[in-house]
């Protein structure tokens, strides 16, 4: 019988197809799985699942509804026009610099004449 193996390489990890074994039975299947795939690369756990018992479901099934069904185009930020808005901080920040600037010359001018 065929298992498939699928390894977690840390806790955070997904666990990850990594291959199959062929053994007789689900206990054999787990020893030759730890062999196969975390004697020598790191494995926080294994799933190992007889192959027949593995589903699969297919985007192009009728009735079967995956990712991009519904509008969340609001999500990308590729959707949206900058161009006006990065107008208007340019204008904004170039405002600023100069009231910044016009600020400092007026306390370098009050300072200078009350030293006087």
């Amino acid at each position: 019988m065929i298992f498939e193996v699928f390894r977690q390489e840390t806790e955070k990890d997904y666990h990850t197809h990594v291959g199959n074994v062929h053994a007789p039975d689900e206990e054999m299947a787990r020893l030759f799985a730890q062999v196969a795939h975390a004697r020598r690369k790191p494995a926080n756990s294994l799933w190992v699942v007889p192959k027949p018992e593995i589903e699969e479901v297919d985007a192009d099934d009728p009735g079967v509804a995956m990712g991009g069904t519904t509008q969340k185009e609001y999500r990308w930020a590729t959707n949206y026009s900058t161009g006006r808005m990065a107008e208007e901080i340019e204008e904004s920040e170039a405002e600023q610099a100069e009231a910044e600037s016009t600020r400092r010359r007026r306390t370098e001018g009050r300072q200078q004449g009350g030293d006087d």
